[in-house]
């Protein structure tokens, strides 16, 4: 049956806003701590202490203390951009002339074709430094779930994965995201944390001066609880994601 694309939208949007209501419910507590050691690296020792003192001065409560603006920015970001993903899916397979049911293994090629027509920077136009995050963030966000899902599919349909490859793989591609960007968004934090005293400060000058204070290492303050938290987290979203998605269309026959 032929696609609707107005509906695939909605469901694609739906999907990704249940996705990321489970990514914040399961993460939560590690983000909490991710926050915490990016911004005030001298204050703890390691994961174990950060939650032990978040625990003696508020309780657990304090491990989910910004859960609503949280929840509202992921589930807006995440129905946004699983609704692109789908949406750019359906434009590779128009363009490589894959039908529905064929598995999306056009990634790499994608990646060639972009390499041998603009090179390295094609990835990179309209350069700023939140899309120097979420560029190639997200390329190896989806790309290493995709690869992933290859892997365990082994010939087979991906759409016939079961949960735990399911969560796997978006466990692998959470984990792929935060290695490859983890030092823009500790800069990021800085500059919220900052700001909020009113120090503003840009990117650039906020990057050079934490690498003269304080070493590259800080950098990566907080690196431990972000990628406990990105297995659980990011396996929970995509989840959420297939099943709601599949439940929805099987709504629709489509």
């Amino acid at each position: 049956m032929k696609t609707n694309p107005v509906i695939q939208a909605a469901i694609d949007l739906t999907a990704g806003a249940v996705g990321g209501t489970a990514c914040v419910i399961t993460g939560q507590p590690f983000d909490t701590a991710k926050v915490k050691m990016q911004t005030f690296p001298a204050m703890y020792r390691g994961l174990v202490d950060c939650f032990v003192k978040t625990y003696k001065q508020v309780g657990f409560r304090g491990f989910y203390k910004g859960t609503t603006p949280a929840l509202v920015a992921n589930i807006a970001e995440n129905a946004v951009l699983f609704m692109c993903y789908g949406f750019c899916q359906n434009i590779v397979r128009r363009i490589v002339g894959l039908d529905r049911k064929a598995e999306l293994s056009t990634v790499w090629s994608v990646v060639k074709g972009v390499l041998k027509k603009d090179g390295p920077f094609g990835f990179y136009r309209g350069w700023s430094s939140t899309l120097l995050r979420e560029i190639p963030g997200y390329f190896l966000f989806f790309g290493g779930y995709e690869l992933s899902r290859t892997f365990f599919a082994f010939g087979r349909p991906k759409e016939e994965l079961g949960p735990v490859a399911l969560m796997i793989s978006g466990g692998f591609g959470g984990m792929c995201l935060w290695i490859a960007v983890y030092p823009i968004d500790c800069i990021k934090s800085r500059i919220q944390v900052l700001s909020m005293a009113g120090k503003q400060a840009g990117f650039m000058v906020t990057f050079a001066s934490v690498l003269r204070k304080e070493g590259v290492f800080a950098l990566y303050s907080g690196l431990k609880p972000t990628m406990i938290r990105a297995f659980p987290a990011n396996g929970a979203l995509f989840l959420a994601y297939e099943y709601s998605r599949k439940l929805m269309m099987n709504q629709f026959d489509m």
